[in-house]
């Protein structure tokens, strides 16, 4: 009897008729101007869910107030120009570092200043745009509306996660990133199903405003949504508790952390100090001495295979027996007699031999190289002006005393699924990246974060090594194990986080395991549009 008093009392409360009903009618009446400001406001609001604010509850008011403006649209435009907004909005506050990029140079770049601030955001809000355009062409009504919602949604991530290269920054489930129980469920749906669970659940609160859905349904429905989560937390957190804690015995990994300004990074003034700090840093002694050293992306600004005395001294500073691994960039001589040049990484033994290495294969568009190249009167920004070529893909590399690694380079790692090869399976993720063109912003923070979901889908270790952070090591669970700040100058010594002895469901399956989520979504919300 207790209990069923208890749910009339929240039912009850969550179906405040006179509350939620008057505010989804005055922004449903919006029109104009009006409604595509708060449509842009509710995108930004949305955008603070996502590290490193990590203010999740924000999105039970963004997505049902972005329903409630659907409400009131009578044109497709005026669907696809409602969500536009909010994803315009959204992505100028969630995507505004990459902007501080251009700084590093702005005599040379302050043209592109525009394009990056706001010409970004004006593309990807097209997916958005898409979403709702969707939705609202659909019609569904009463509880089969958060579900359609939430289907459109998650579908357009995946699909801006993919199309022209891809570019799967800031999705809606790396909201979870600071609850790490219910962060366990990518390990099975990955990041594009954890999205859109999370986005199903936030938008259930808009069925409370509908006159066509009785009061007690929609709010048994918003609670089954939260248990949910509480059911995927109380899973996670069993499942952490039973994570192997151990680490890979004889491995001792040095992190190395610099911290050089972009702005001196190149400088051919400071490029042999620059080498040195690495040197140094790299030779400090330890208590328990490392086994391996690893340095940053394009830590040096050589090319190191072709400079046996700066080989030399790396050697110099190489555990006995170990390998620095660096960050470096690569020329090579294409069959055709061309130059190509790549983002690499090498190994480098304590003879000063290379032992293997690796080229960066998903590179940064306009960064690293130029769509159209020849169309257009400039040259990758990162490259300063020259173009990067693409490494064959993701490899599995077996590098000396250590387990094979799956090496990534700066945003390689932010694509779910594409982060192991086929084949041997790696034993650990190596990331190598350069923040600092983004300064002391949001920018690394989400990079960090996003690395760390890799891991926990994957279930496999990883290590990241920034020049001005934020690198750690991260277990097969996502817990962090060993950090050095943003900014920090220094070293990290730290162990090797073992992997975990199964697959995950997510690395065997894929996306497969999402793709079923949807279809699911979509036929209990066909059946719930009948019952409303």
């Amino acid at each position: 009897m207790a209990a069923g008093v208890c749910f009339v009392h929240v039912t009850d409360s969550l179906s405040n008729e006179s509350g939620l009903q008057r505010m989804a009618g005055r922004l449903a009446g919006l029109a104009g101007w009006r409604r595509l400001a708060v449509a842009a406001g509710l995108g930004g609001v949305a955008a603070l869910a996502l590290p490193p604010a990590d203010l999740l509850p924000v999105l039970l008011v963004a997505f049902p107030g972005l329903l409630w403006l659907l409400d009131g649209v009578r044109s497709r435009r005026g669907a696809f120009a409602v969500g536009w907004f909010f994803g315009f909005g959204h992505h100028l506050l969630g995507l505004y570092w990459i902007s501080f990029a251009l700084f590093t140079d702005i005599g040379r770049f302050w043209w592109a200043l525009p394009l990056s601030a706001v010409g970004l955001p004006v593309v990807l809000s097209m997916f958005t745009g898409l979403a709702t355009l969707a939705f609202w062409s659909v019609g569904w009504r009463g509880l089969g509306r958060p579900l359609l919602f939430a289907v459109c949604w998650a579908a357009l991530e995946w699909v801006r996660g993919h199309v022209f290269t891809g570019f799967p920054w800031n999705l809606t489930g790396y909201g979870w990133v600071g609850v790490l129980p219910v962060l366990q469920a990518v390990s099975v749906t990955g990041i594009y199903g954890l999205s859109l669970l999370t986005v199903l659940v936030a938008a259930l609160p808009a069925a409370l405003a509908d006159p066509r859905v009785p009061g007690r349904r929609a709010a048994a429905a918003f609670l089954a949504g939260l248990a949910l989560f509480a059911a995927a937390g109380a899973w996670g957190a069993w499942r952490l508790s039973g994570a192997d804690t151990a680490s890979v015995p004889g491995v001792r990994l040095r992190l190395v952390q610099p911290a050089i300004d972009q702005r001196l990074k190149w400088d051919p003034a400071e490029r042999d100090a620059n080498f040195q700090r690495h040197l140094e840093l790299s030779a400090q002694p330890a208590s328990r001495p490392p086994t391996h050293v690893i340095w940053a992306e394009t830590a040096v600004p050589f090319f190191l295979e072709y400079d046996a005395a700066r080989r030399m001294a790396v050697a110099a500073v190489t555990p006995p027996g170990g390998l620095t691994i660096t960050g470096i960039p690569r020329t090579t001589l294409a069959p055709s007699g061309e130059r190509l040049y790549t983002n690499g990484m090498i190994a480098i033994d304590g003879s000063g031999a290379v032992t293997a290495a690796y080229d960066k294969f998903h590179l940064v568009p306009f960064g690293e190289y130029v769509p159209f190249r020849r169309y257009l009167p400039f040259g990758a920004i990162a490259g300063n002006g020259a173009e990067f070529s693409p490494g064959p893909g993701p490899v599995t590399l077996p590098l000396k005393g250590l387990p094979p690694v799956s090496p990534l380079i700066c945003y390689e790692v932010i694509f779910p699924g594409a982060v192991v090869a086929r084949g041997e399976p790696p034993r650990w993720l190596l990331n190598l990246t350069n923040d600092a063109w983004y300064g002391r912003s949001a920018g690394p923070h989400q990079h960090f974060a996003i690395a760390r979901v890799r891991a926990v889908e994957e279930g496999l270790p990883l290590v990241r090594v920034a020049n001005t952070g934020i690198s750690g090591v991260v277990d097969a669970v996502g817990r962090v194990t060993a950090r050095l700040g943003l900014g920090d100058l220094g070293i990290l010594d730290a162990e090797l986080p073992v992997a975990r002895s199964a697959s995950t469901v997510y690395a065997a399956w894929g996306d497969w395991v999402f793709g079923l989520l949807l279809l699911s979504c979509l036929v209990c919300g066909a059946l719930a549009r009948h019952r409303s």
